[in-house]
């Protein structure tokens, strides 16, 4: 189950289509509309595994992303326009460059005939399409994006991996399961300012030590988002009778430096609510926020118009049974923005107010289904109810045979000699003594033991 996971996982792309195009380039506020979801099975599967004598073992969990038609509200071919990650923020990233470098590139974008927003198919936008100004770029300023082929949002996610992860195996400490040792050996990250913030806490995002609390927190680390997070302890629930914590992410997740000091080492900053992820994204302007910038700084929400927020939609959790540590159900949602503005030298830009513009944002969701539900259920349910009541059963006829032994030894004690009556109490007593340690150790105290 730990290398193949059983349990189905989607994930669901939201469009943020833009409505005025041309208002924006004229310094209007942006205006977008919703488009999707547009849903893709996600299949994961570990591979290279390799356990090291110190407890710990390595794996590559490669990915791959199929579309389900008949879970989507449209089709690949659909056409939004978003905006143009490729001009705007290469036009930002040449912001500080010599003026003449900056009218270069803007006669590159128009001999390409590359504007500051982009209009094409989802599948195009999701995977990649071919460029003239990709090839371009990758001929004489190699490195300047991510990818040498098509270029597409999700381009380098699919048939990919999410890179070597050695683990605890928890074998020797379970309190250590899946706990991350190092990520393509490193154990610190080199991308952020701080050493806390650089940490590679938690586990690998797939399970977590058992016997968990509400005073227990979900740390993990998220190569995606290139640094580790942590959920906190929101309520308990339910789910297919099986009993579960709720975690969700504290406001303080995306908090900038200002309102929660922990989080200058992820800054520059700008508002709360935002993740700047330029220094693991080849210093593009990229930002990561809660879908619809739920629990960001309000201000966010007046740059942009179309956007409605709310914990139900947008909020990530996790389920956890706390007794093992599994998750039940899980949604992770984010969303993925661009910062953009007005640079002089790049006519593309026109006259673009200073905005953080939401361009996608995506689900990736999973639940225990099918067969697995019912081992759980008989395995974290059944079973510990029935021994729960057993234990009294089994007291209540222990209780009863010493009664009825002492009962008939009473009755017959008189007709018989003293020896023999003796001999019958040593044993009757030496029975009972026997019999409540035979339920001792047949029951309760491995029932303590496992904290059911």
């Amino acid at each position: 189950m730990w290398k193949d996971i059983p349990v189905p996982f989607f994930m669901s792309v939201y469009f943020f289509n833009v409505l005025n195009p041309a208002e924006i380039l004229k310094g209007e506020k942006p205006m977008v509309e919703q488009r999707g979801p547009y849903v893709y099975r996600k299949q994961c599967q570990k591979e290279n595994i390799t356990f090291h004598p110190n407890g710990t073992v390595s794996y590559r969990e490669y990915r791959q992303y199929h579309f389900e038609p008949s879970m989507s509200a449209g089709n690949e071919s659909d056409v939004v326009t978003i905006p143009n990650m490729l001009v705007l923020g290469a036009s930002v990233m040449m912001e500080n460059l010599p003026y003449v470098l900056r009218l270069m590139m803007s006669a590159t974008f128009k001999t390409f005939k590359e504007g500051a927003f982009l209009t094409k198919p989802v599948g195009e936008l999701m995977w990649g399409y071919d460029s003239g100004l990709v090839d371009f770029l990758n001929q004489y300023l190699p490195g300047m994006i991510p990818t040498s082929g098509k270029f597409g949002l999700f381009s380098e996610f699919n048939n990919s991996n999410t890179g070597l992860f050695t683990v605890f195996t928890g074998k020797d400490d379970i309190r250590k399961v899946h706990r991350v040792d190092s990520w393509n050996g490193l154990t610190e990250l080199p991308y952020w300012r701080t050493a806390q913030s650089n940490m590679i806490n938690g586990t690998a995002g797939q399970m977590w030590p058992p016997f968990m609390t509400k005073e227990s927190t979900l740390p993990f680390y998220s190569p995606d988002a290139c640094r580790s997070m942590e959920l906190v302890y929101q309520r308990p629930g339910e789910m297919y009778g099986i009993p579960l914590y709720r975690y969700v992410a504290p406001k303080t997740l995306f908090a900038n430096g200002t309102d929660y000091a922990p989080n200058e080492g992820f800054c520059p900053c700008r508002q709360s609510g935002l993740l700047n992820v330029s220094t693991c994204r080849h210093n593009s302007p990229v930002f990561i926020s809660h879908p619809h910038f739920f629990n960001a700084d309000p201000v966010l929400l007046d740059y942009v118009q179309g956007l409605n927020p709310s914990e139900e939609k947008h909020g990530l959790f996790i389920d956890i049974h706390p007794q093992t540590g599994v998750p039940l159900n899980v949604s992770i949602r984010l969303q993925l923005n661009l910062y953009m503005k007005k640079v002089s030298g790049i006519t593309e830009t026109g006259k673009i107010s200073d905005v953080v513009m939401p361009m996608i944002w995506f689900e990736e969701n999973g639940y225990i289904d099918g067969p697995i539900v019912n081992t759980f259920h008989t395995n974290l349910v059944v079973l510990p109810t029935v021994l729960e009541y057993l234990q009294y059963i089994l007291i209540g006829l222990g209780l009863a045979t010493i009664i009825v032994a002492a009962v008939v030894y009473h009755k017959v004690k008189v007709k018989l000699p003293h020896r023999i009556q003796a001999s019958m109490l040593s044993c009757l007593t030496a029975r009972c003594i026997l019999l409540c340690f035979f339920f001792f150790f047949l029951f309760f105290l491995p029932y303590k033991c496992w904290g059911v």
